[in-house]
């Protein structure tokens, strides 16, 4: 059974209202009975409910990485609040007997091995002692949907090419409404990032403010999707000429174009890392109107590559209640496989089967050696990465700073060397850090270390980083949480 921390039992919680209906039940006494086994790898007890008879709750750890949640009570929520309680109830130091286990619950067991043995059995007969068999590809299905997003990108490529020879100056209320209605079509066409593109095109010529710097970002966002459909229209038409050419892992191009990688796609093309570990130096979940969805985004350094990954939840807007939502992560995640989706810099993750355990002195430390000492060649990494018009403009990675200096009214990050970074809050989903930094202490100001995000200013022709955290010796500080 992992160690469990009110950080982990918060991170199995569907979203903070669960988190809050758990912990109160603790609060109000409402387990008048309390049991875990003698090897500790389930947990179990009685909650009082609005009934005569209390809900009997469990939580199993037969498989830690994976634990199963079970109650007898009728709610939808998974796991219900009396589950989580349950774990609050030990995470709090409640007191727990021992008990054996319940016979139904040692049945569901059984039940499960036998089918994991099955599993095992069928994969060991497929697969024998060879390599995995490829994943065969309908040829004809992909022949007749990359036709239908060639013609989606031919639509877009002459309205990017009329929208640029007309000039931004030109484009009124009506051209507005044409162009939202062309994203609209382009969803028949298997193309969502073309289509978000588009949207957040329209998005941004709706915005108040200085119109200079507003057609300047609205440029930037037309010259991404003359790319895409440049760069997605010479792929897709090799791909129809041979369906049997290798998928594009370079890039986050496949994405892009619509494809949903599946797992088993990822391993296909070797990107798994085994016995992965991750911390969470950053999270922020904020509404993207254009894909009409929240993103709970969580920015990682793995402690083996050195790399900033990034997990990425989706919550479309129309379907928000019944999805979880992810929060803020403070343990350190041992995944059994980390899947490492195509993309650039920060390429996004997902992990299956993990376990977790408190961070100690030595993983800050680590992250801190991690860290790049020389800015003139961070710079050089971040601009290599913005540069690529369908990269992320906005890269993060993690720096050494000998010190943050105020100068006048701005922030300076600067190296061993001396060479400065400019601190500025670049829009990061509407959150400014920059005021935090006032609050900090000497301690954290001086020979640590930061994840930052970086934005070129295309006006001011700058290059600026937003603070996302600060890693010294002994902690965390999340400015982004």
């Amino acid at each position: 059974m992992p160690t469990i921390t009110e950080a982990y039992v918060d991170s199995l919680a569907p979203n903070a209202g669960a988190i809050k209906n758990g912990r109160d039940l603790v609060k109000k006494n409402s387990f008048p009975q309390l049991n875990e086994t003698e090897d500790g790898s389930l947990l179990f007890g009685e909650c009082k409910g609005s009934g005569k008879e209390p809900y009997r709750c469990s939580v199993d750890f037969a498989n830690e990485a994976n634990p199963v949640f079970r109650c007898t009570c009728p709610s939808r929520q998974f796991p219900c609040k009396h589950t989580l309680g349950l774990l609050y109830a030990r995470a709090l130091g409640k007191s727990f007997e021992r008990a054996d286990i319940p016979q139904d619950i040692a049945e569901k067991r059984d039940k499960a091995e036998k089918r994991e043995e099955k599993k095992k059995e069928a994969a060991a007969a497929d697969n024998g002692d060879a390599a995995k068999a490829k994943r065969k590809t309908n040829k004809s299905a992909l022949v007749k949907k990359i036709a239908v997003q060639l013609d989606g990108l031919g639509m877009l490529e002459k309205l990017v090419l009329q929208l640029t020879q007309s000039g931004l100056g030109s484009v009124d209320k009506k051209t507005l409404q044409m162009v939202e209605e062309q994203a609209k079509q382009l969803g028949n066409h298997y193309i969502p990032g073309a289509q978000a593109g588009l949207r957040e095109f329209v998005l941004t010529m709706r915005a108040e403010g200085d119109r200079e710097a507003v057609y300047t970002s609205a440029m930037e966002k037309l010259l991404a999707l003359r790319a895409l459909t440049k760069k997605g229209k010479s792929y897709l038409e090799q791909r129809a000429e041979n369906p049997d050419l290798p998928m594009e892992t370079a890039s986050t191009l496949e994405e892009q174009l619509g494809h949903a990688w599946q797992l088993a796609e990822l391993r296909e093309y070797g990107r798994v890392q085994t016995d992965a570990e991750l911390v969470q130096l950053a999270f922020l979940s904020y509404a993207d109107e254009a894909r009409g969805e929240f993103a709970d985004t969580g920015w990682w350094i793995d402690l083996k590559e050195g790399a900033i990954r990034v997990t990425r939840h989706l919550r479309p807007f129309r379907a928000v209640r019944a999805l979880r939502e992810e929060d803020t992560f403070h343990g350190v995640v041992k995944a059994e496989e980390l899947f490492v989706y195509p993309g650039d810099l920060n390429a996004r993750v997902r992990w299956e089967a993990s376990t977790f355990r408190d961070p100690e002195p030595a993983d800050y430390a680590k992250i801190k050696a991690l860290a790049a000492p020389s800015y003139p060649e961070v710079v050089k990494q971040a601009k290599n990465v913005i540069k690529n018009p369908l990269a992320d403009k906005n890269p993060v990675l993690l720096v050494a700073f000998r010190s943050i200096e105020r100068m006048g009214d701005e922030y300076l990050l600067r190296d061993a060397q001396g060479k400065p970074l400019p601190v500025a809050d670049i829009g990061l989903g509407g959150r400014p850090t920059t005021p935090m930094l006032s609050l900090l202490g000497d301690e954290e100001l001086r020979d640590q270390a930061a994840l930052v995000m970086f934005r070129h200013d295309l006006e001011a022709n700058r290059l600026s980083v937003q603070i996302m955290s600060i890693v010294t010796d002994r902690r965390i500080v999340r400015l982004l949480y």
